[in-house]
């Protein structure tokens, strides 16, 4: 519980502190880099602070200068700060829409690019999906948890349908990425985050154009997620 406390709070006085002076330098100068850069580092050291190790398998099978939609397993609060780093290149997320109105952190979102997601309207979800593809088209990476939601168990939740498409329309590379460690660190419902070592485990980029249907690439990608889990995790 302490740990908790002291990750959220050193975040929220970051916020406040860095939040303002970059979002003002971000609106003079026109560059969103120093503020999209410095809270991923704020983001990191973060958990860093609260005894949580980071590895990374497998960034060596990305190819500089091509952009990709990273899809990863979901089980913790900690995997967006964890992944979200340790991407190369500057990368835009799918954002639940209610985040969007947090003072400073909303205004920040919005200028980094980031896609704001309403899923109890089906026409947002669709408008959401052309935001995303347009954002593809800038060049940024896409980050994208499939099974929308945290798992409560740590096993992979059934993956919507969404960012398949979203694949398919933009024909960009997908990149399954298997987050380990996060759900024992600190898994959905717990208050307590314990310290230990997290595993980011990157896998071979996958073509959308390579397969008939959205199905057949969803399923491609659950595969691969799943091949670094643990055998009850699957």
């Amino acid at each position: 519980m302490i740990r908790v406390l002291i990750l959220l709070t050193f975040w929220g006085v970051s916020i406040l502190i860095a939040g303002p002076v970059l979002l003002l330098y971000a609106l003079i100068s026109g560059n969103i880099n120093p503020l999209y850069n410095i809270s991923n580092r704020l983001a990191i050291f973060g958990v860093r602070l609260v005894g949580v190790k980071i590895e990374v398998r497998g960034r060596e099978k990305l190819e500089a200068g091509r952009n990709y939609i990273f899809m990863a397993n979901h089980v913790s609060n900690l995997d967006p700060p964890v992944l979200l780093p340790v991407i190369p290149g500057r990368c835009s997320v799918l954002v639940k829409n209610e985040l969007f109105r947090i003072p400073i952190l909303g205004v920040g979102m919005k200028m980094a690019s980031l896609v704001p997601v309403d899923r109890s309207d089906r026409e947002a979800a669709i408008e959401s999906v052309n935001a995303a593809i347009a954002v593809l088209r800038q060049g940024l990476h896409m980050l994208i948890f499939p099974e929308g939601t945290r798992s409560p168990d740590g096993k992979l939740l059934p993956f919507k349908k969404g960012p398949f498409h979203l694949a398919i329309e933009s024909e960009v590379f997908v990149v399954p990425v298997t987050m380990l460690g996060t759900y024992e660190l600190w898994p959905k419902g717990h208050f307590a985050l314990r310290k230990g070592t997290v595993t980011v485990v990157f896998h071979k980029p996958i073509d959308p154009r390579s397969f008939p249907d959205r199905d057949s690439l969803m399923k491609a990608v659950a595969q691969e997620i799943a091949n670094a889990l643990p055998a009850e995790r699957r």
